[in-house]
């Protein structure tokens, strides 16, 4: 393994992109400790405490704790996921941005300029909900070390062009490292917050939270999340291999195709991003929770209220939004009408169906089934971390909340642990990881190098010749 990985800094060309790939985020996390001016830490640091556990803390989540500390990236990439969510969806229901996303380079060019002028939009109205909301806050004592109006202008200046540096990031890591840009940033506010998790445990351990079974609930916690990296690494490799028959064919002098070989269509084939959109689009409106305005209105803080991280209708909305960006995204990436033709015109078919619409069809509809498995893993990997780590909170349901209150305490309120543990956040990393991993392998095996995997070291690498 050490040797694998040695081979990535045997290549100039990788080098340079992994290098530069950890520099850029390097500059990301430094940016995470930069403050916004005018900010009382302290008031902040108590507010956020006191509000442990709630929607604030699954915003924070994603941005590496900036937000918790009001940095100049405390917005994250989320307004940049939000906007490519609002375009992605537009190409798919408005004719002319459809036509302009098949024109190929110049039409992505397009629609990719304007979902950053969309990002400085959402980020300018989420960075003037959030200095309005601290401006007007009083608990414990002021938030704002400076006049309201001065404060405004500064925090939203300040957190919009820090969004704005955060996706220029993004693209350069894109366009000149390795891996996803912005999944990667992502990941790294992730892997950034494990340590407080980890001490979060450690000092649960010491204080005996758990009673006189602590070093087994430590055991068990630390099994099931094995497993449950396990169980992602072992889903995301797992594909639904389709064989397909290449008809043999005279090219010129030369007798072409005749081989068997298969379409390989993945159970997840999403990825991560299902659970990145839905977790967006949910954590957009929490923002505006705290508001005087909201807080004012007894309809809005119902309504916020009820779509707080572990309240029943968010989860449901989750779980729905999950299944929605799981076919969204699928019919985005698989077009079933160019794969047929694509195979009619090679001369492929699949044994048994006919090519053209038949093909088409019965691609569709297997990747309507696996996409199905797909949505509840990814569910059931959200999901049931959260029952066991802050619980889903039946008890507030309206007419059959009384049901649940002779349930396990646990069910209700779970096992009181930090976010870092939750089944979001394994998936992000997890998936990303191997992600990452894959192109770097992609890159050794170009190379002549041995891969990761041990099916890629069919090619030897250099040293050994």
């Amino acid at each position: 393994m050490f040797d694998k990985i040695a081979n990535i800094f045997r290549i100039p060309d990788l080098r340079k992109r992994v290098l530069f790939t950890l520099g850029l985020l390097a500059v990301y996390r430094l940016g995470g400790h930069i403050p916004t001016p005018g900010i009382n830490a302290d008031m902040l640091a108590q507010y956020f405490q006191q509000n442990a556990g709630s929607s604030l803390g699954l915003v924070d989540l994603f941005t590496g704790g900036s937000l918790r500390r009001l940095t100049i990236f405390a917005l994250g990439i989320m307004p940049y996921i939000t906007a490519s969510i609002i375009f992605q969806l537009l190409t798919v229901i408005y004719e002319p941005l459809a036509k302009l996303q098949k024109e190929g380079e110049v039409g992505r060019r397009k629609i990719t300029q304007w979902t950053r002028y969309v990002t400085v939009l959402l980020a300018i109205v989420q960075s003037f909900a959030i200095a309005l909301t601290l401006t007007k806050s009083t608990t414990g004592g002021p938030m704002v070390t400076m006049s309201a109006p001065a404060f405004t202008a500064l925090c939203v200046l300040t957190l919009t062009t820090g969004t704005a540096f955060i996706m220029w990031l993004g693209e350069q890591i894109t366009e000149r490292g390795i891996g996803n840009g912005m999944s990667l940033i992502i990941f790294a506010g992730i892997v950034a917050g494990l340590p407080n998790g980890i001490n979060d445990l450690l000092e649960k351990a010491r204080d005996s939270a758990w009673g006189g079974f602590t070093p087994v609930a430590i055991a068990l916690l630390l099994v099931v999340m094995i497993a449950v990296v396990a169980f992602i690494v072992y889903v995301e490799r797992s594909e639904r291999r389709i064989p397909v028959q290449y008809a043999k064919r005279i090219v010129g002098r030369r007798m072409m195709g005749g081989q068997a070989t298969h379409l390989p269509l993945k159970v997840n084939s999403g990825g991560v991003m299902p659970v990145i959109f839905a977790s967006s689009i949910l954590s957009a409106p929490l923002l505006f929770a705290n508001n005087a305005f909201v807080q004012n209105n007894s309809v809005l803080r119902k309504i916020t209220e009820g779509l707080r991280p572990g309240e029943p209708w968010y989860e449901l909305i989750y779980v729905a939004a999950i299944i929605f960006f799981a076919y969204f995204y699928i019919s985005i990436v698989f077009r079933p009408d160019d794969i047929a033709d694509n195979m009619r015109k090679y001369g492929g078919f699949i044994p048994g169906i006919r090519p053209g619409r038949r093909t088409s069809d019965f691609i569709n509809d297997i990747l309507t089934r696996i996409t199905l498995v797909g949505a509840i893993y990814l569910i059931v990997i959200s999901i049931i971390p959260q029952l066991l780590i802050g619980g889903i909170h039946f008890n507030h349901l309206w007419l059959l909340g009384g049901m649940f209150d002779r349930m396990p305490t646990w069910v209700n309120n779970g096992l009181g642990l930090t976010f870092y543990f939750g089944g979001t956040s394994l998936l992000i990393v997890v998936g990303v990881a191997m992600d990452t991993v894959q192109q770097v392998e992609s890159q050794l095996i170009m190379r002549h190098y041995e891969g990761f995997t041990p099916k890629s070291g069919r090619v030897r690498g250099r040293r050994s010749w």
